[in-house]
C-alpha cells in the first residue's frame, strides 16, 4: 500500500505546489492565523474528516481513523509566518505587506494537507489513526505547541512526528538526531540608565553607549570563559539602540538579544553569569540596569526509538538519497513541547533550491518545492513503520 500512496502523492505534488504558492502569498503572523486556520479546516470539510478548530488558540486538529486497528500517531504541521517584508521575484510573492513565510511553514501545511487528502482515499486500508496536527505560532513564544498539549487533545496518542522543509539543507538529504536535535531558544532585554550630556564634556556624564557596549564585550567572556568548553551555548545581542544625535552622550541603551543552549544547567548558569556581569559593569560606572530574561521553548529532544523509524522510513522514499544523524543545531522549535509528553521525532527535509542560497527568516527565503512530496512520504512511511514496532 505505501508504494500507491506515495505514488498518488506524486500525482498530488501540483496541487500541493499551488495550495503553498497560495499560502505564501497571504500569509499571518503568530496568533493571528484566523483565515490559515479557517482555509485548513475548510480543506478537511471538502474531505469530509472530522476535525477540531480552535485547539490551543488557532490550532487546527483532524482525525483519520483507519479501517483497521492500530496506534494513534500525530503528524504535525506549523501555519504562521514571520514580519519580514517578502524581496523575491516570483509570482507567488506575499502580497501583505510586511508579512512573509520566510521558514517554511506553507510547505508544511500543502505537504500535510495534500497527505490527508491522500490517506482518506486508503482509509478502509489503514492501520491505525492518523492525527493531522496542524499548529499555529511556533515563531513566537510562548508558541502553539503548550497550549495544544495542555489542551488534552493529544492524551490518547502514542507518538508525535515532525518535519522540517530545511532550505540551508541539500535537497535528497534527510537529517535527525537520536538525542538533542534543536536548541533552547531564551530571549531577554538589558536596559542601562546612565547620565546624558554635552559631547565635549564626557567626564560629566555616564555614558550608556559606553557603558553598553562594555557589557556586550564581556557577556561573550561567559560562553569562552565561563561555561566548560564542552558545553554548548550561544548569547547574541541582535539589537543594541542609545542615542538621538551625534553631539549628545546617550542616557540610555537597550539591548536586546538571545541566548541558545542544550542543557537546563548550561541554562541556568548563563542567566546567573549575566545578570553578575551586568550588574558589575554598571556598578563600575555609577549606572543603573534592568535585566529581564524570558525563557522561551525547551530543547527539542528526539527520541532515539522514533528517530531510528525515520531513518529506517528514509530508506523507502525515492528522491532521498542521504538520511544522516547530525549534531544538535542552534535553532528553536516548540515541537520540544510535544517530544517531552509523548515518544516522537523531528526531522529536516533538505529544502535547497539551486542557486538560491538565502537562509531561513531572510526577506529572500525560498524553498525547493520538490521536497514537499518527500516529506510527506517519509511522514507517513514512518507512520507505518510505527504501527510496526
Amino acid at each position: 500500500m505505501l508504494q500507491d500512496i506515495h505514488k498518488k502523492l506524486d500525482e498530488l505534488y501540483p496541487e500541493m505546489v499551488d495550495i503553498r504558492r497560495y499560502l505564501h502569498q497571504y500569509p499571518e503572523l503568530s496568533f493571528q492565523e484566523t483565515k490559515t486556520a479557517q482555509y485548513i479546516t475548510d480543506f478537511y470539510e471538502d474531505l469530509g474528516i472530522p476535525y477540531q478548530k480552535n485547539v490551543g488558540g488557532n490550532g487546527v486538529i483532524a482525525t483519520l481513523k483507519g479501517g483497521n486497528p492500530g496506534k494513534k500517531v500525530a503528524l504535525r504541521a506549523d501555519f504562521d509566518a514571520l514580519p519580514i517584508q517578502d524581496e523575491k521575484d516570483v509570482p507567488y510573492k506575499s502580497k501583505i505587506d510586511g508579512v512573509m513565510h520566510a521558514c517554511g511553514h506553507d510547505g508544511h501545511t500543502a505537504q500535510l494537507l495534500m497527505l490527508a487528502k491522500t490517506m482518506k482515499m486508503f482509509q478502509d486500508d489503514l492501520p491505525g489513526t492518523i492525527v493531522f496536527l496542524h499548529q499555529h505560532a511556533e515563531e513566537y513564544a510562548p508558541g502553539g505547541a503548550k497550549p495544544i498539549v495542555e489542551s488534552g487533545v493529544l492524551d490518547d496518542v502514542d507518538a508525535v512526528f515532525g518535519t522540517h522543509l530545511w532550505a540551508t539543507t541539500p535537497f535528497g538529504v534527510l537529517q535527525t538526531s537520536k538525542d538533542v536535535f534543536m536548541a533552547g531558544p531564551d530571549r531577554f532585554e538589558i536596559t542601562i540608565q546612565g547620565q546624558g550630556g554635552h559631547g565635549g564634556y564626557p567626564h560629566q556624564t555616564k555614558d550608556a553607549i559606553t557603558i553598553g557596549s562594555q557589557v556586550v564585550t564581556q557577556l561573550q567572556q561567559i560562553v569562552s570563559r565561563q561555561l566548560d568548553p564542552l558545553e554548548t551555548a550561544v548569547i547574541t545581542i541582535g539589537q543594541f539602540e542609545a542615542g538621538n544625535a551625534f553631539n549628545i552622550i546617550a542616557d540610555k541603551a537597550r539591548l536586546v538579544g538571545t541566548v541558545r543552549y542544550l542543557k537546563q544547567t548550561v541554562q541556568e548558569q548563563v542567566m546567573n553569569e549575566m545578570e553578575k556581569i551586568i550588574q558589575g559593569v554598571c556598578i563600575a560606572h555609577d549606572a543603573s540596569y534592568s535585566f529581564h530574561y524570558e525563557k522561551g521553548y525547551p530543547p527539542l529532544v528526539n527520541n532515539a526509538k522514533e528517530a531510528e523509524v525515520v531513518l529506517e522510513a528514509a530508506q523507502e522514499v525515492d528522491g532521498l538519497q542521504t538520511a544522516e544523524e547530525v549534531k544538535p543545531v542552534m535553532a528553536g522549535e516548540d515541537f520540544a513541547y510535544y517530544t517531552m509528553e509523548k515518544p516522537g521525532a523531528f526531522f529536516f527535509t533538505g529544502a535547497q533550491k539551486e542557486g538560491h542560497h538565502y537562509p531561513h527568516h531572510h526577506p529572500k527565503f525560498d524553498i525547493e518545492e520538490r521536497a514537499m512530496p518527500i516529506a510527506a512520504k517519509t511522514l507517513i512511511t514512518a507512520y507505518f513503520k510505527y504501527q510496526e514496532k
